[in-house]
């Protein structure tokens, strides 16, 4: 998933320049993709690692979860 993230933060800018914007355009886009994408890697580890931990000690992790029972009446 990282490797097309990756792609696209190539891709992008190169289609921008393609079509006619700035320079400096295409490497503010170039630049916001990468951060984007170091935030959502960063974020899918944590959270592999938190599932991680949980099984390993046989609890579900923290938050998140699906709840099959509601808790609230329904009128």
């Amino acid at each position: 998933m990282v490797r097309w993230a990756v792609f696209s933060c190539v891709l992008v800018p190169v289609v921008l320049l393609w079509y006619g914007t700035s320079a400096s355009g295409a490497a503010g886009t170039a630049l916001g993709l990468a951060a984007v994408t170091a935030a959502c890697r960063f974020l899918l580890r944590r959270s592999e690692l938190g599932a991680r931990l949980g099984a390993e000690r046989g609890t579900a992790a923290r938050g998140g979860g699906r709840h099959t029972r509601s808790t609230t009446p329904v009128d």
